[in-house]
């Protein structure tokens, strides 16, 4: 059926075009960073020379929200051997947590700070993207970033009104106040902002990989790596962590790794779409679409009120599963093949009611029984704060021989301290475990949080068809179904279907500690007319309206590749400096 508030909510053209290329095509959340990884293509270098290079550069560029001692996820696709590979790039606590340390020591509290490190895992998730996939060395890719971090680059609106609201948590501690308020305030848009010590951090690998040379590519690679882990990076890190009260120990970085870990994969209209495993939130989008299959999501008419209604109801029953079954699986036994069954998706279905939404988080299920299970560790609601963003960025590239790269890397700067002398924070991302030892992302040594970076790569006729994603935290799935559904149900090219207003809902749990709860609530751009909203309201939802456009709503990149004529077409966010570009 059609009805008027579609009509009405039917979106413009693009602000943007689409951009088209025949050989590759790249975006990125910074206009810059895209540019980084186009001169990588251009070089010669591949989708993953080019996506490490991109990746790089917005660990400079957006360093509020992602550092290169962070996190960097990532699903790698190699057109030669036609093999999905994925990333985890996600770090580990440190051996000397207990438990129940947060519960004895701070009222179950994970305080921002050291306290809260993971072993750093994006220097060895790009490098070794770099040694197995890619074809330059880390002084090629690495050159731009090296570039923005000890020159400068223009300070940007978006990250200098982010490092003026958040002043007060960059003045905590004076490694970060120096870097992000050179001035005791924070860098105007246009002013030049420098990293020097993150510059030599980044030269000090390429250094010790051009010693290495002579040894082949990928003896200097590992040198490289090497030289963060086990040798004076990690050892600056670990005297911080040592005179500050922190848990690292250089054992934790010689015997860190990254892991490659399996995809998880959902068919719909003929498209397989590859998300990250259960160590993040990765099955939430899969499992969405699962339960969206079979319904004739076009006559509802793009962003009607059934339509919103239907696909928040289908998240909040994939984000009540999160929260109940997801963590490492190396710690716990997570039953994601039942999770992603097509009858535990009938079954979940079920539970979606016409015009009537879940009050509060949904609850979870048991993919055994078919049945539902008793919500667990809720925190108190909150009331009427706003939900706090998430931080991240995404890239994306696809380059002339069908390989392709899809990231999401990410750490922000305002709640870990910044290691003096490195330019670089400990990875923070113990934030989004739980202090509480019986939750499936408890703290414990050796063990991953579980991550909200989840990047996706779909696939068409067993070709490269969609890589895409997004930051925005806990919006993250919510933001990739929406553009996914644009495209592939409603027919929008990908500028499009990036820019049409979404949604957004907070019933459940948030990712971040304190893991914020508001049940019921949900989020509208308010280019979505206001009587979709009232219409939500009256089936139940806790309608709270973003302004016209907002980087609250995410932030995604897409290309998609045409099958019929192998025309890549990429797309990326106005809502925040992300850019794409192609040839």
């Amino acid at each position: 059926m059609k009805n008027e508030d579609a009509a009405q909510s039917r979106p413009v053209p693009s602000n943007r075009p689409t951009i088209m290329g025949t050989r590759h095509v790249i975006a990125a959340g910074h206009y810059l960073g895209a540019h980084a990884g186009f001169e990588i293509l251009e070089a010669g270098g591949n989708a993953i020379d080019a996506g490490v290079a991109a990746g790089l550069a917005v660990s400079v560029l957006q360093t509020d929200k992602v550092n290169f001692g962070g996190v960097a996820p990532m699903i790698i696709y190699t057109a030669k051997t036609r093999e999905i590979f994925c990333i985890d790039g996600l770090g580990v606590w440190p051996r000397a947590i207990e438990p129940d340390f947060f519960q004895k020591h701070h009222g179950g509290k994970i305080p921002p700070g050291v306290l809260r490190s993971v072993v750093p895992a994006a220097p060895d998730a790009w490098i070794t993207a770099l040694e197995r996939f890619g074809t330059m060395t880390f002084a090629e890719v690495a050159a731009a970033a090296i570039r923005f971090a000890r020159h400068g680059f223009p300070m940007y609106p978006l990250m200098s009104e982010y490092l003026a609201d958040n002043q007060t948590s960059y003045e905590r501690w004076s490694s970060n106040k120096k870097i992000y308020l050179p001035k005791g305030r924070a860098p105007q848009a246009g002013e030049l902002f420098i990293q020097t010590e993150l510059a030599a951090t980044l030269q000090y690998l390429a250094d010790v990989e051009k010693a290495n040379q002579r040894k082949g590519r990928r003896v200097a690679l590992r040198a490289a790596r090497d030289a963060f882990y086990k040798g004076d990076v990690a050892a600056t890190i670990v005297d911080f962590h040592r005179k500050n009260g922190g848990f690292m120990r250089m054992e934790d970085f010689a015997d860190y790794s990254i892991k490659f870990e399996p995809t998880v994969k959902a068919r719909f209209n003929g498209i397989d779409v590859h998300a990250c495993g259960a160590w993040s939130q990765g099955p939430v989008l899969p499992m969405a679409l699962n339960m969206l299959k079979g319904t004739d999501l076009k006559a509802l008419g793009h962003n009607s009120p059934q339509y919103i209604h239907l696909i928040t109801e289908a998240l909040k029953l994939a984000f009540a599963d999160r929260h109940h079954h997801f963590g490492d699986p190396d710690f716990v036994k997570v039953p994601l093949k039942g999770l992603m069954s097509e009858a535990y998706a009938r079954h979940r279905r079920s539970l979606i009611r016409d015009k009537r939404a879940w009050p509060a988080m949904a609850p979870p299920g048991d993919p055994a029984s078919l049945s539902e299970l008793k919500p667990r560790w809720l925190p108190e609601p909150q009331s009427e704060e706003a939900p706090g963003p998430g931080d991240t960025t995404y890239l994306c590239c696809v380059d002339r021989h069908g390989n392709a790269m899809s990231a999401t890397p990410s750490d922000g700067s305002n709640s870990s301290q910044i290691i003096p002398g490195t330019g670089i924070l400990c990875s923070g991302r113990g934030s989004q475990s739980w202090s509480d030892p019986t939750h499936p992302s408890s703290v414990a040594a050796g063990k991953r949080p579980r991550l909200t970076p989840a990047p996706a790569l779909a696939f068409k006729n067993g070709k490269v068809y969609m890589p895409f994603g997004t930051p925005g935290g806990d919006v993250q799935p919510q933001a990739m179904l929406q553009v996914f559904l644009n495209v592939n149900v409603f027919g929008m090219d990908a500028q499009s279907a990036i820019e049409a207003p979404r949604v957004a809902n907070y019933s459940f749990p948030g990712s971040f500690e304190p893991h914020a709860y508001y049940p019921g609530r949900l989020y509208l751009e308010s280019r979505i007319p206001k009587k979709t909203g009232e219409a939500l309201a009256k089936f139940g939802h806790k309608v709270f309206w973003w302004d016209d456009w907002t980087w609250l709503a995410g932030a995604p990149c897409a290309i998609v590749v045409d099958p019929k004529t192998g025309v890549r077409h990429g797309g990326a966010d106005p809502r925040r400096p992300a850019y794409a570009l192609g040839w």
